[in-house]
Parts: structure tokens; C-alpha cells; sequence
């Protein structure tokens, strides 16, 4: 077999979180990543059904059954994932029961997926039902997608009318708009529970004074779409509290949805 540190999941894992790192968004062991994976890929690396260890996977995930998946693990930096991946990153499988995943490679030093990783499977399994594509979610700090949470009303059409507003691309990246859930205990089955349930609406979910939730088909579409919100949030907080001389009408939104056949979220605009 291959080498799996030279597959095209490990090294798009190792990729993205030296890039998040280097972004700022993911200082210490703060933001995790998964993405789901096609069992032919991971046979060309791994034995697809040799277990190293059994790990409880926190819910009932019985909707990914036998589905695999690469976790960044609990505790661990993103700075150090390109480094040694085998210590900071976990290929799973989910059970048929959906009570357990088994490892099938990493977590060298007894490690274990993120906390969050019921709020990912979570997600997953409401975005499979929204895209049957989808593959990534991803969870960070963006600074300045947190910093507007000071300043901004922690509400979904307001705040994401404030950064449609800012670029004209906004609107293009995320028509759909950005889910928002009040200040809630990370780590929990309920946090992960109301995620996921914003998510079969969104594609974007902005943890209040915590950080951000996105996903997508693939690691660049997932990233994409928040760096297109930490770009307008930094838009936003480097111009709040100076005269607004000009901004994007919701006349010209309108003309933007229209000019790229976007569907967007209905309320949205006046």
C-alpha cells in the first residue's frame, strides 16, 4: 500500500490547517476540521476494515454508518498538523450501530477526533441531506468575523445583509446568507445538535463570540466561504463608526441575485 501521509486527504488536511494557522484563525488548539471520505480512496492507503481502537462518537450516528472520515484530533494545533499528521490527525470509520467510529490510523499518541466531532457528524449528516456532495466542515476564529460580534446585533438577516454590503462578491460567495446561534457552551451535544439544524438552511453558522461553521463539497469550497465572511467582517470593523458616504442598496443586492441567477435567502432584502 501507498504511503497515506502522500494521499490527496492527508495532505489537503495538512494544507489547509497550516494555512488557517497562518490566517490567525486558529490559534492553540482552537478550530477542527472534517471531511468525509470514499472507502475506495482510503483502501489504497489503509485497510479499510482494521480496527486500531473503538472511540464512542457521543450521538446516534447510525445516518453515516460505514462511512469514513478524517478528524483533526482534541487538543491538538493546527500549527503542527503539516509536521506530524500521524499525531494530530484520525482516519475513522463510523459503526453500523452509529455509537462508536473506529480508528483505522492516527491519533498516534492515544489521542481522540475533536470535541466537537458529534457537532460535526451532526452537520454532516444535515448537510448529506441538503447536498448529497457535501464532504467538509469546518469550524475556526476568524478575528475579525468575531470581533463584529461585539458590535453587531446577533441577528441572521441583519448580519448578513451588513456583509453582503460590503463587497459585491458577498452576495455571489453566499446567497444563502449566514445562520446565527446565540452564545452557547462549546463542546456539547446541544450546540452540535443546533447546528445542525441550522444547517440544513446554511452553509455558513456563526457560533456568537466563538467562531464559525462552514462546509462544503470540497476543503476549498468550505474555506472559501469563510474567508469571504472574515474578508467583509474585516470590511465592516475597519470602517465602523466612520460616515457611511456610500454602501451596496438592497436595489443593487437585487441586481446582483439577478445578474447571477442567485437564489437567495427569502426576507433577506426590503
Amino acid at each position: 500500500m501507498s504511503d497515506i501521509t502522500d494521499s490527496r486527504f492527508v495532505r489537503e488536511m495538512r494544507e489547509i490547517t497550516s494555512n488557517m494557522y497562518r490566517q490567525g484563525w486558529d490559534e492553540r488548539n482552537g478550530g477542527n476540521i472534517s471531511m468525509m471520505l470514499d472507502r475506495e480512496e482510503v483502501s489504497q492507503f489503509l485497510d479499510p476494515d482494521k480496527i486500531i481502537r473503538t472511540i464512542d462518537t457521543g450521538f446516534d450516528a447510525a445516518p453515516l454508518a460505514g462511512k469514513y472520515f478524517i478528524v483533526t484530533g482534541t487538543g491538538k494545533y493546527f500549527k503542527n498538523v503539516d509536521r506530524d499528521p500521524e499525531n494530530n490527525l484520525g482516519v475513522l470509520r463510523i459503526a453500523d450501530d452509529g455509537k462508536s467510529a473506529g480508528l483505522l490510523w492516527g491519533y498516534s499518541d492515544g489521542g481522540r477526533p475533536t470535541s466537537e466531532f458529534p457537532a460535526h457528524m451532526m452537520s454532516h449528516i444535515s448537510r448529506l441531506s441538503v447536498n448529497p456532495d457535501n464532504r467538509v466542515i469546518m469550524h475556526s476564529h476568524p478575528t475579525y468575523t468575531l470581533s463584529m460580534n461585539f458590535v453587531h446585533a446577533a441577528d441572521e438577516r441583519e448580519f448578513t445583509r451588513s456583509l453582503w454590503r460590503m463587497c459585491t462578491e458577498c452576495m455571489v460567495v453566499f446567497p444563502d446568507g449566514i445562520g446565527v446561534l446565540p452564545w452557547m457552551l462549546c463542546g456539547t451535544n446541544e450546540i452540535g445538535e443546533a447546528t445542525a439544524k441550522k444547517m440544513l438552511e446554511y452553509r455558513l453558522v456563526v457560533w456568537w463570540m466563538h467562531g464559525i461553521y462552514g462546509c462544503g463539497a470540497t476543503m476549498d469550497e468550505a474555506f472559501g466561504l469563510i474567508e469571504t465572511v472574515e474578508k467583509a467582517a474585516q470590511l465592516y470593523m475597519l470602517t465602523a463608526g466612520l460616515p457611511r458616504v456610500n454602501e451596496i442598496s438592497d436595489d443593487q443586492l437585487k441586481e446582483i441575485a439577478a445578474g447571477f441567477g442567485l437564489e437567495y435567502k427569502k426576507g433577506f432584502l426590503d
